[in-house]
């Protein structure tokens, strides 16, 4: 049997580049990350490792699992997706949402923290409701195709 050649391993000469090259970033961003506080940044890194692993992996997966067991098969997808951006908008801006750092926000932008909770809870009904939508006009196609026998 022939080894495989350098270039199936390592692929075009293009993708090696672009793979220094992103290497080479993240290594410039990490060491401008750390420069200031590494310490702090660091135990920032391993706190949300563990809040992750520890505590929003088991709530997230039970949250699933309900959502499973409550619902059609076909449905959850239009839920997951909704839940997920969501929670992704509320992990990135919780600080804002929540108004744990209104002071600072409003003395460095000088703009009113106050709208973040709306706006995140209008993006959440904006995302369900589409979601709902896309759902509904999916069983409407689905029971339109069937046969009249069937309904």
């Amino acid at each position: 049997m022939r080894p495989p050649k350098f270039r199936a391993l390592v692929g075009s000469p293009l993708q090696l580049l672009l793979l220094v090259c992103s290497f080479a970033l993240a290594a410039y961003a990490g060491v401008r990350l750390l420069k200031g506080d590494w310490l702090g940044v660091a135990l920032w890194f391993v706190g949300a490792a563990l809040l992750h692993d520890l505590v929003l992996v088991p709530l997230y997966s039970t949250l699933d699992r309900a959502l499973r067991a409550g619902t059609p098969a076909r449905w959850t997808l239009y839920v997951r997706v909704p839940a997920v951006l969501s929670g992704l908008a509320l992990l990135v801006w919780c600080p804002l949402i929540l108004g744990l750092s209104a002071g600072p926000y409003r003395s460095a932008t000088g703009l009113d923290p106050d709208v973040f909770l709306l706006r995140w809870l209008l993006i959440t009904a904006v995302l369900f409701g589409g979601s709902a939508l896309l759902l509904g006009l999916r069983l409407r196609r689905a029971t339109k195709h069937r046969s009249p026998s069937v309904h």
